[in-house]
């Protein structure tokens, strides 16, 4: 694996990594039964309420009815699809020379981090804190890391942001085959165009804009101190998406992960249509298009996006004309393998991490203990 093009010097163990503690939630008896209400009640809404309005009211007859070949095949897509999440965290944050992170590393880290997202939603923030600490516990200083974490994401966000504006256009055109509602393609795909316009925006930033700005901090009262460090969150920001550029620009082929990870993503909803109706399904274009709108709902409060992304998706279904019924049963059952089914290795990864760390943490106590001795 050939290393990320980054310009910022050689990372340095920040003096503090080994003290620092995995992020955690504090789950008191009061939080733990609202959130088991709340899964709870999501659970029955989406499972018995849901059906009924859709006009499906035997949703468990039907969801135990699927054709077991799609369904394995869903299963599969689902598999490479974290494959491909994987790999794109090891071509933007693994250097040769940063041997700690090796594969088995990498895949506790991102199965822990998408556990952390699934239980926490608020657009992935508990899994990019928990990546971060993995990262800066590995040795890597905080700067790189949070331009890393940007790259990473930028490049994610790329294929989302494309694939909006491509099929948006291309249904409500008739370019794609399927319908093209103006409010679930065009509507998106405008919204998409704007936060790549905001991307390209960043990256016009000059590459030394941070120096500059603590040039001119140094020496100055408070108040230019926080503006100074205000202003920093933008250059780090250009920084990362100019990092994002770069590995695309030098062929790294990991950054293929990122394609991976939603488009077999994708391929997981569409063999779970093709498991209740292997002769009807919708046009490829449709389930693209209402799988990246309903997934705009993950960016609410709520744990995991449960009961936004399904609802949103149910929804955005209805709107290109599949049957609601035949959408949620689909839907239901993609949500099975995508959310529910990973959360339980990624919770088995999260303490794996922990034994992973503690690991690397003795590593670095005894190398400073021979540095002493010698």
């Amino acid at each position: 694996m050939t290393s990320a093009p980054v310009d910022v010097p050689n990372p340095k163990p920040s003096e503090n990594a080994d003290d620092e503690e995995m992020p955690r939630v504090v789950i008191t008896r009061r939080r733990a039964l609202l959130f088991g209400l709340f899964v709870l009640s999501a659970i029955a809404f989406l499972y018995y309420v849901l059906p009924k309005l859709t006009g499906l009211s035997e949703t468990w007859q039907r969801l135990g009815s699927g054709d077991p070949i799609w369904l394995v095949a869903a299963l599969l897509f689902e598999c490479l699809s974290f494959a491909g999440y994987v790999i794109l965290f090891r071509t933007v944050f693994v250097r040769e020379d940063r041997e700690r992170i090796g594969w088995r590393a990498s895949y506790e880290i991102t199965m822990a981090g998408l556990a952390a997202t699934r239980l926490f939603a608020a657009a992935g923030a508990g899994g990019i804190a928990l990546t971060a600490w993995a990262l800066r516990r590995s040795g890597m200083e905080r700067r790189l890391v949070a331009i890393r974490l940007i790259a990473f994401t930028a490049l994610l966000y790329a294929v989302y942001m494309a694939a909006l504006v491509i099929f948006g256009f291309g249904l409500y055109f008739g370019i794609l085959s399927g319908s093209g509602p103006f409010g679930v393609t065009v509507v998106p795909a405008i919204f998409a165009l704007i936060l790549w316009g905001v991307f390209l925006g960043v990256t016009l930033l000059p590459g030394d804009a941070e120096r500059r700005i603590e040039h001119w901090a140094q020496g100055s009262g408070r108040f230019a101190r926080i503006m100074a460090r205000v202003v920093s969150v933008p250059a780090s920001g250009a920084e990362g998406v100019r990092t994002a550029f770069r590995l695309v620009r030098d062929r790294e082929w990991g950054v293929l992960g990122a394609v991976a990870w939603w488009g077999f993503d994708i391929a997981t909803l569409w063999a779970c249509f093709h498991a209740y109706s292997p002769g009807n399904p919708p046009p490829a274009s449709v389930i693209v298009m209402a799988y990246f709108v309903g997934m705009l709902a993950n960016t609410l409060p709520l744990p995991g996006g449960i009961g936004g992304v399904d609802g949103g998706m149910i929804g955005a279904f209805i709107a290109f004309d599949v049957s609601g019924g035949y959408a949620t049963v689909a839907v239901l059952t993609y949500r099975a393998f995508a959310f529910w089914l990973p959360t339980v290795p990624g919770a088995v990864a999260y303490f794996q991490l922990r034994r992973t760390v503690a690991g690397w943490r003795n590593e670095g106590r005894a190398t400073k203990a021979a540095v002493a001795r010698a």
